[in-house]
């Protein structure tokens, strides 16, 4: 796979813990860890759309919330538009 050098900022408390979790084995560099949370995040945001194409419309905030909370995972950030 070939790969492109580019160039970020990212916040101190953000990059800590990237580098930590390398440190601890969950990825073999910094680049692969930010790889995947990308390749991730682009996975979510397909899986979104196309539920939003087949609902006719974005899911609503509270069936998210409820989604979120059975997974264990926390609440939406303010920012996330219903």
């Amino acid at each position: 796979m070939t790969a492109e050098r580019v160039t970020v900022s990212l916040p101190p408390e953000v990059l800590a813990g990237a580098r930590g979790a390398v440190e601890a084995g969950a990825a073999e560099s910094l680049s692969a860890f930010v790889s995947r949370a990308l390749r991730t995040q682009l996975q979510r945001d397909q899986a979104l759309a196309e539920l939003a194409r087949v609902m006719g419309g974005p899911p609503p905030r509270e069936a998210l919330e409820a989604v979120r909370r059975d997974l264990g995972l926390g609440p939406l950030p303010e920012s996330h538009a219903s």
